[in-house]
């Protein structure tokens, strides 16, 4: 500051970011008067662990025969779509409890890289040892030199071949070759500032998704959806059924074969992978929830939930129709929107 005049500033790109700003006094002979402040930061921990299902280690024939034992057709039969729906979650979450164990999955900057096994960790090994022994006078340079060569070589063979691997599999594990692809990046950009209806710069994640939750909202109706085709063939214009349905035991049972078992589980708890390995037991009780609910009209409540990432198409990225939706419902409403 000089007299009512501002000299310094102090510019942040997120709201809270700095605080406690103070106007110390002058450094040396200068005119200028120091700003003393605080960055508002949460410390990251050195290692994060998530749990995961370990299939490696998992016993699917006890989980097939648990869950067959279950009486799907007496239970079924005297509740509705929402009850059947909440006895079959609760059943298969504990048998997949019971069988398949689970394990810790490290952060991104604690575990192993993908193209790790066994002899380069040991072939690191020897590398420290060779350095070692050359500190200590016990080895010539030559003799160093010679170790870090072969292990640089060994290393970039593992990660040529984990590459092609992920390349000739990137169709059937799509998931698995994006995450490598993301994992080269070095920086990871959150979700452009939204300008709202009223010409307003929203920052927060709450307000940028109650922006693009109100212009989708506008753009996507029951007139939109008719005209591209979304309307179920079994209604007529009036929207009442003017054929009955039918959903046999082998719908469900080819649906189930054809879900994607490297996909993540919903916030429901019930992985894709198990639901394949157990497609023979749970495609009778799954059809019997989806014909009560075709004809109550009661869709389960989990069903109507799903994770929605706003993805950049083109043009301003502060313009919410320059984003798409990628909804990713969960494994029985995959089935039932099928």
């Amino acid at each position: 500051m000089r007299g009512s005049n501002t000299l310094d500033l102090l510019f942040v790109n997120r709201e809270g970011l700095v605080g406690d700003v103070k106007v110390g006094g002058r450094l040396g002979q200068s005119d200028h008067e120091m700003l003393d402040f605080s960055v508002l930061v949460e410390a990251l921990s050195g290692v994060s662990r998530t749990a995961t299902l370990d299939f490696q280690r998992a016993d699917f024939n006890l989980c097939r025969t648990m869950v067959e034992r279950v009486p799907w057709e007496v239970v079924l039969e005297s509740v509705g779509a929402q009850e059947g729906r909440e006895y079959f979650k609760e059943t298969v979450l504990k048998v997949q409890d019971l069988t398949i164990p689970m394990s810790w999955k490290m952060s991104r900057w604690a575990r192993r890289p993908g193209w790790m096994n066994r002899d380069l960790w040991l072939e690191l090994g020897n590398k420290r040892k060779a350095y070692g022994l050359w500190k200590s006078g016990q080895a010539t340079y030559e003799d160093y030199r010679y170790v870090v060569k072969l292990c640089r070589e060994k290393i970039r063979k593992a990660k040529a071949q984990l590459e092609l691997s992920l390349a000739t599999k990137a169709k059937e594990n799509s998931k698995c070759f994006y995450k490598h692809i993301n994992s080269k990046r070095k920086a990871r950009e959150n979700l452009h500032p939204l300008l709202d209806t009223e010409g307003n710069l929203v920052t927060k994640d709450r307000d940028k998704a109650e922006v693009l939750n109100a212009f989708f909202a506008s753009v996507f109706n029951s007139k939109t959806s008719s005209s591209l085709g979304t309307q179920p063939s079994a209604l007529d214009r009036d929207g009442e059924q003017n054929m009955p349905c039918v959903i046999h035991d082998k719908i469900v049972l080819d649906l189930l074969r054809k879900l994607d078992a490297y996909k993540s589980m919903g916030q429901d708890g019930l992985h894709p992978r198990v639901l394949r390995e157990l497609v023979d037991e749970v495609a009778k009780p799954l059809s019997v929830i989806f014909w009560q609910s075709w004809l109550s009209g009661d869709v389960p409540v989990d069903w109507k939930l799903a994770n929605v990432m706003p993805i950049f198409k083109k043009g301003q990225k502060d313009d919410p129709g320059s984003y798409r939706l990628s909804v990713s419902p969960w494994c029985p409403e995959r089935l039932w929107n099928e």
